[in-house]
């Protein structure tokens, strides 16, 4: 695919992480005592929740907090308009687990490698601009895991760029019951957690950007939502064990505010693919209320056992 800034490539940068990174990022997602390999670094079989990996674009090799608008105003998208940052939010997520994470990046040199895979305009409600970020070894070359991800730029489109293609969709089978549910209780400190991780995007923390946005004041961070319901698809579905899950995605539908009462829907579709991991599709709705993640899928090794590591 061809169009204004297909293809650009973002400068590379350093990411690291410790055991501790892991624990924190398990707690704040919501893994529970049964689940003492994400959240215990003595357990004998402890290992990073699979998802990590998308919060070290944040993250980098800070060990402390960081100024989020300075490190979010990256380096402008050749034959784009520059995008205002502070106005941003996200539209979807993919990734795709290719290696599992070691424990700790310590004696490993990692770095995440970006690109540009379309820019569309979408007219007066914005701009929409496609990436893929790997992580990669850089020593060895090999790629641990994939993320394409789209961000909308809120108010930023009729620059007269290509409206893009069409979205896939993947709802849930119409006519059926979920096969599992799960329900994720936010609080007022939810997202004040989970900004530890790395993700200190003021918007989640305190009101004034997102009273600017409509919001009417703090909103939990998209991938909060995103992630425990990626844990909740494990739970259910993969025993609770990295190793089980090959792909996860979904689509950022509505915002969540603190104190939500957030449930997940999954279903079973039966679709295996050549390795035997069963796609899972979802949802995930405010109890009573709009519905903030759409377009859920996974790809589970459902039934496995927890492998030894």
């Amino acid at each position: 695919m061809s169009g204004p800034g297909v293809g650009f490539e973002f400068p590379t940068f350093p990411v690291s992480w410790v055991k501790r990174d892991l624990l924190l990022f398990a707690a704040s997602i919501g893994a529970t005592d049964e689940e003492l390999h994400f959240l215990y670094e003595l357990h004998p079989q402890f290992q990073a929740f699979p998802t990590y990996p998308i919060i070290l674009p944040f993250k980098h090799t800070d060990q402390d907090v960081i100024d989020f608008y300075a490190r979010s105003n990256s380096t402008p998208i050749e034959g784009v308009p520059k995008f205002d940052t502070k106005h941003v939010l996200d539209g979807e997520r993919k990734i795709q687990f290719l290696k599992p994470l070691p424990t700790s990046s310590d004696g490993r040199s990692f770095e995440i490698r970006s690109k540009v895979l379309g820019v569309y305009d979408k007219g007066k409600p914005g701009t929409v601009v496609e990436t893929e970020q790997c992580l990669v070894d850089k020593e060895s070359g090999e790629t641990y895991t994939r993320a394409i991800g789209s961000g909308f730029y809120v108010g930023q489109g009729g620059w007269g760029g290509p409206k893009g293609p069409k979205t896939v969709n993947f709802p849930p089978p119409s006519g059926r019951a979920p096969d599992a549910s799960h329900v994720t209780q936010t609080t007022k400190e939810t997202a004040l957690l989970y900004r530890l991780n790395g993700d200190y995007n003021p918007l989640h923390a305190t009101p004034e950007p997102g009273i600017k946005m409509g919001f009417g004041g703090p909103i939990i961070h998209g991938l909060f939502s995103w992630n425990t319901a990626a844990h909740a698809v494990l739970q259910k579905f993969g025993n609770s064990d990295s190793a089980n899950m090959k792909e996860f995605q979904a689509r950022f539908a509505a915002p969540v505010k603190p104190g939500d009462k957030l449930v997940t829907e999954l279903w079973k579709t039966g679709e295996k693919d050549g390795e035997g991991f069963e796609e899972i599709r979802f949802i995930v709705r405010v109890e009573g209320g709009k519905t903030v993640l759409t377009n859920g899928r996974a790809l589970v090794k459902t039934g496995a056992q927890k492998s030894k590591l």
